[in-house]
């Protein structure tokens, strides 16, 4: 049976590299009771890192999905990588999702890949917190990352905590909103940035303002109901506090995802084409409208084969269901369907508007591909990827391997939209590009554990060419 869409949260986690995502998803599936045990990125335990490479390198690569049902809510968490390399996955999983966690390292602030996520975000028009993380390591500071975030970030920037303690003797927050766990040192600090949060939620609002400039205040109550819906409409950006390994923060980005972000049913219907007509159109998320997904991410498993993560926008989709892939003008049969906890699957007899899920062994369809209702036929805009930057010349170990390659390369194309690869006629050389040298060198090592097949990587040969520049008139003898 479909979820209750107003109680659905669809929340992705970027940032830059580094800066502890995978460990905040890990504290908040831990927080929410979906976890026993709380998992770290150094020993290869956490949920949403569950691939070799990421395990080996104690990086993200991949899209990963998991999930927590929380205060009657299922929030969907969707983590995503953070370094250069492998950032146009953050564009694919901001795509799905209602609202963004900007997770910000407390001594590094605001960095390269920091930017471009929170531009991904403004271009989907996401409301989005940030999440200043890691508040417990040496030289770690709160307010020197504020103001990193306010001078290079556009935004209405609002802290809704404070830290109580810094570095190793980071133990806990205070509460601006309520004003609770106000020790007696910081009592005129929590006052300060009390009024400031005040008086940004007071400007959501014209009413509200009139009667803050008018009285001086406002009531906690109004204030919180103005916080409410200037996160939702993306007018006010909060900002809190955590040390994810610490598991401190967890709960507080819980309840402000649960009570502040806009579920699929706030954020109404979506944009795209009807294909009989030619002309845009829109679908609403109703259970009952015709269906309507898209395919965000394709993985390969060399036991189950191809997997598609799909989310929901309109009707219902069961498994078995006969759908149109609407991107190709090819019929699929939707096969088992499931909800992903990392790379555990929990089977699911249908899914509804605003649910993510996978399918298995879908046989044409890729990313960024539409699946919809066979008799309405309906396309969602595409995502964008960007184009790969480097290329390498591979050259296989053993002899006899260049069609094992050739089919490697075209099932990891499948996965990854970024990764090219093309035979060069002039240098006779086989070239794979990617977005990085990092990105290259995974695709290397993921052809070599998946499928069996070792590659050396060269320098691309230039092809020089001669050609007829001038007249010239010469005399033999």
């Amino acid at each position: 049976m479909a979820l209750d869409i107003a109680r659905i949260r669809n929340v992705g986690f970027v940032g830059h590299g580094g800066v502890g995502k995978t460990s905040l998803v890990e504290a908040l599936l831990f927080a929410a009771g979906a976890v026993t045990r709380l998992g770290r990125v150094d020993d290869g335990t956490t949920t949403t890192d569950f691939d070799p490479d990421e395990i080996k390198r104690k990086i993200s690569l991949n899209i990963a999905l998991a999930y927590c049902d929380y205060k009657n809510h299922r929030i969907n968490l969707v983590d995503m990588p953070g370094y250069g390399d492998f950032i146009a996955e953050a564009r694919a999983g901001l795509r799905v999702v209602e609202g963004a966690v900007v997770v910000v390292d407390a001594v590094a602030g605001v960095q390269v890949q920091t930017e471009r996520v929170w531009k991904f975000a403004t271009e989907y028009d996401l409301p989005r917190a940030v999440v200043i993380n890691r508040l417990d390591r040496e030289r770690a500071d709160f307010f020197r990352t504020l103001e990193s975030l306010t001078k290079r970030l556009k935004g209405r920037l609002v802290p809704l905590q404070i830290p109580i303690g810094a570095e190793q003797a980071f133990t806990g927050v205070v509460d601006l909103v309520r004003m609770k766990n106000v020790p007696a040192e910081l009592a005129g600090q929590a006052k300060e940035y009390r009024e400031k949060l005040i008086e940004a939620a007071a400007e959501t609002d014209d009413e509200l303002l009139n009667k803050y400039l008018e009285e001086g205040s406002i009531d906690e109550a109004e204030m919180v109901r103005a916080l409410r819906a200037g996160i939702a409409q993306g007018k006010i950006m909060p900002v809190l506090c955590a040390s994810a390994s610490r598991n401190i923060g967890g709960q507080d980005l819980l309840d402000l995802i649960v009570e502040s972000f806009p579920s699929p049913l706030d954020r109404g219907d979506v944009d795209g084409t009807d294909q009989k007509t030619g002309q845009g159109a829109r679908r609403a998320p109703d259970p009952k409208a015709p269906a309507a997904a898209l395919v965000f991410k394709t993985l390969s498993d060399p036991h189950v084969g191809k997997l598609s993560l799909f989310r929901v926008y309109s009707g219902t989709i069961g498994a078995d269901s006969p759908l149109l892939n609407a991107s190709r003008g090819l019929r699929e049969r939707m096969g088992h369907i499931a909800w992903m906890q990392g790379k555990s699957q929990k089977s699911v007899e249908a899914l509804g508007p605003g649910e993510l899920g996978v399918v298995a062994k879908l046989k044409e369809t890729l990313t960024g591909d539409t699946l919809s209702d066979d008799t309405q036929p309906f396309v969602l805009p595409r995502i964008n990827f960007p184009e790969p930057s480097m290329s390498f010349a591979i050259q296989p170990k053993a002899r006899g391997d260049e069609d094992k390659i050739s089919s490697a390369l075209r099932k990891m194309v499948e996965e990854d939209p970024t990764l090219h690869y093309h035979f060069d006629p002039e240098t006779k050389q086989l070239l794979v590009s990617g977005v990085g040298q990092m990105h290259v060198e995974v695709a290397v090592e993921r052809m070599k554990r998946k499928y069996n097949v070792d590659v050396n990587l060269l320098a691309p040969r230039v092809p020089y060419k001669e050609t007829v520049k001038g007249r010239a008139e010469v005399q033999g003898k």
